[in-house]
């Protein structure tokens, strides 16, 4: 029978309170987003990669995985196209620092942020470190999808360096969320990247005419399939690797080492 994901949110307390008695000590946390890509995929796609990630790699693993951001740092989208519920930075930063404080209180030592949306990665690092200076036992990891390893990031970067709803993000959702794609706009949706030799990082409304930024008439299903078991693959391995992970020092963020007192001349 096909191994299932450990879904938090359909787990009584006794059973969470139970998982770092036994040794599971980690969580996974998709991270999404609620935004407009392109017209022809769905505003959920980001969130569907991140849920579909987690919990095929909860399946392989076991580690819990939370329910997901749906919502995330899409400041960037502009309003020129309607469909994106973006949050400020401030407001992901909190959110994810108060999970990590929950999180703490119930035994919890290890969190992986999985983040299916570029612009994320800034306010999850800042979590990230808000939450180890906050807990001398806490670790945290911020995994982007799109570049969890090299044949992944090639993957996405073939067709843009500043993709979005290109043909890998395309080809993924055409092999996992088929209801998301509208397949007969994919092959005029091309939009090329307009970003290469700038300096400023440019909203999407100054950087692409119809919020794509790639070539998603490139992409087929069997292509997404592939990439798909890429990233559970490698993601996969990456966990299993560091559930017995300890920092290299065991030395207190919050204990203050004195300079040795300097010897006496006699």
């Amino acid at each position: 029978s096909r191994a299932l994901p450990l879904d938090w949110a359909s787990l009584t307390w006794p059973e969470i309170a139970a998982l770092p008695d036994a040794g599971m000590d980690a969580v996974l946390l998709p991270c999404g987003a609620t935004e407009q890509h392109g017209p022809h995929l769905g505003t959920g796609m980001d969130t569907d990669l991140a849920v579909r990630v987690c919990a095929a790699v909860s399946a392989a693993t076991k580690v819990p995985v939370l329910p997901a951001l749906s919502y995330g740092c899409s400041l960037g989208h502009s309003h020129r196209w309607p469909g994106t519920l973006a949050l400020q930075p401030q407001t992901l930063i909190a959110l994810v620092t108060d999970i990590g404080d929950w999180l703490h209180r119930a035994g919890f030592r290890r969190l992986y942020l999985v983040n299916a949306h570029v612009t994320n990665a800034a306010p999850l690092r800042c979590a990230l470190e808000i939450l180890r200076s906050r807990y001398d036992d806490m670790m945290v990891a911020v995994i982007n999808t799109a570049d969890v390893s090299s044949r992944v990031r090639r993957a996405f970067f073939a067709d843009a360096q500043d993709w979005h709803a290109n043909a890998a993000e395309t080809a993924l959702m055409l092999a996992l969320s088929p209801t998301l794609v509208r397949r007969r706009l994919v092959a005029t949706a091309d939009d090329p990247d307009r970003t290469q030799g700038l300096v400023f990082a440019h909203p999407v409304n100054r950087t692409s005419a119809n919020g794509v930024t790639g070539h998603p008439s490139r992409a087929s299903a069997a292509q997404g399939k592939k990439l798909f078991r890429w990233i559970v693959a490698d993601l996969t391995k990456l966990v299993r690797r560091s559930l017995r992970e300890e920092p290299p020092i065991d030395s207190s963020y919050f204990t203050r080492i004195d300079p040795p007192t300097p010897r006496s001349r006699a």
